[in-house]
């Protein structure tokens, strides 16, 4: 790499460099900066989620079921965990009832996950 280096009071002021380098630097920058914000996403805490099932959930499917199938739930198992009945359960998987904000809370908390989660956000315009 080729650097003018322009002095200002006997210091290094300023770095020339052609075009070219510039455009280098700037693209190890920006991939420097995919590294460092993936490792960061990576030891955090929070829970990093599959796209299949972030695909599922835009697409409109009940989180209910969807988070119970990524934690490897039976109906029977989530409904016990959670102190409800899995016809209870079936009928919140299936949009034929909305659990109340108690037993939204309580499958959050067996399926280690935040009430935030499990309902269902609009997507798009009102």
């Amino acid at each position: 790499m080729t650097v003018q280096i322009i002095e200002k009071n006997g210091k290094s002021e300023w770095a020339i460099i052609p075009y070219a380098e510039y455009r280098k630097l700037l693209e190890a920058q920006e991939h420097l900066d995919d590294v460092r914000a993936f490792d960061e996403a990576v030891s955090s805490q929070e829970e990093l989620l599959p796209a299949k099932m972030v695909r599922r959930i835009v697409e409109g499917e009940n989180p209910v079921l969807i988070w119970r199938e990524h934690r490897g739930l039976t109906q029977a198992a989530l409904a016990k965990d959670a102190g409800i009945t899995p016809a209870y359960l079936s009928q919140i998987e299936t949009d034929a009832r909305h659990g109340s904000t108690r037993v939204l809370r309580l499958l959050a908390d067996a399926l280690n996950t935040d009430v935030d989660d499990l309902i269902r956000k609009r997507v798009g315009p009102a």
